[in-house]
């Protein structure tokens, strides 16, 4: 039975940069790009930045932060996303927001989801989806005994944009899309493909998400998402598997796909189901392995990162 390694993080930039820092590329694709800290870590050295994710919410993020070169959300567009987002109206559009928050907690969120969708430019809107995302992690930072502590929302939003860094100008046409893995990579052509294995688990999408579920039922309006979202990924990477060979076909399937992209760099964290050597031997199957970089964190979080060169 697979197991969902819920407590490892999805990112470990220092060893990723450090591995990356090794290679000679100037241009790479992220095919699952949970975290954009990666890709705008890589934008500080020119690199030419290409990401995707299935889920609509990452891919706003990653837009704000890589696709975005230079703009940054104005005073008069945080006052529209704001405008009377503590009002009720006479109904909420995404009943949803009230599995997941209180009642005033759910109306600010709707109302700010709708007043975004009045912004004219589709980066501004990705840069507030960015913004408000943040504000839902800061309501889910308190729990019964220290909800007191509270600010308003709106005013958590307004702070969260004052300290919002400058956007960073590498000069290059970096892009964001929000397709399926293996159809974002069939389509680009960079010099890297840096693939963030995700964990094997035989979880629904919503389950594995956990309660970062909510951000996609927000950015999508409603909560009846997740059977079409399953049933785009069935067969493919990222999909629920039972057993690890048919986990491994599918990483398999990837690779292929991934054949005319000259450099790859494969991260696998292993946790006990999928072992390193495992997915060595699937990418020798498709090309020949160069070299293989760990970090151990056993004794911390009970893994250990690996980056595998091909």
């Amino acid at each position: 039975m697979v197991k969902n390694s819920a407590n490892s993080p999805k990112c470990w930039l220092a060893f990723e940069l450090n591995i990356l820092r090794r290679l000679e590329f100037k241009s790479v694709a992220i095919p699952q790009t949970h975290n954009p800290v990666l890709g705008k870590q890589l934008k500080n050295w020119n690199v030419r930045v290409m990401t995707n994710d299935l889920l609509r919410s990452d891919y706003a993020k990653a837009t704000a932060f890589i696709q975005n070169n230079g703009e940054k959300l104005s005073a008069e567009e945080v006052e529209i996303v704001l405008d009377d987002a503590y009002v009720p109206q006479y109904k909420q559009k995404n009943s949803a927001l009230k599995n997941w928050f209180g009642e005033t907690d759910a109306w600010w969120f709707d109302n700010v989801r709708q007043n975004i969708s009045k912004l004219t430019s589709s980066m501004s809107q990705a840069m507030a989806i960015n913004i408000a995302l943040g504000v839902g992690d800061y309501v889910f930072s308190f729990d019964e005994e220290t909800r007191e502590l509270r600010q308003p929302l709106s005013n958590v939003f307004r702070r969260l944009w004052s300290i919002e860094t400058e956007p960073i100008n590498n000069g290059q046409n970096n892009s964001c899309q929000n397709k399926d893995t293996n159809e974002f990579i069939a389509e680009v052509y960079p010099d890297l493909l840096f693939l963030n294995l995700p964990a094997a688990n035989n979880q629904k999408l919503r389950k594995s998400l956990d309660w970062e579920a909510w951000r996609e039922e927000w950015v999508r309006g409603t909560d009846n998402i997740w059977t079409e979202l399953e049933d785009t990924q069935t067969g493919k990477l990222g999909s629920r598997v039972e057993t690890k060979q048919q986990y491994l076909s599918l990483v398999e399937e990837v690779f292929k796909t991934a054949s005319h992209i000259p450099l790859w760099a494969i991260e696998h964290v292993e946790s006990g189901f999928v072992q390193t050597q495992d997915i060595v031997e699937t990418i020798s199957r498709v090309r020949r392995v160069d070299t293989i970089y760990s970090k151990d964190f056993t004794e911390l979080l009970g893994t250990k990162a690996v980056i595998i060169t091909a």
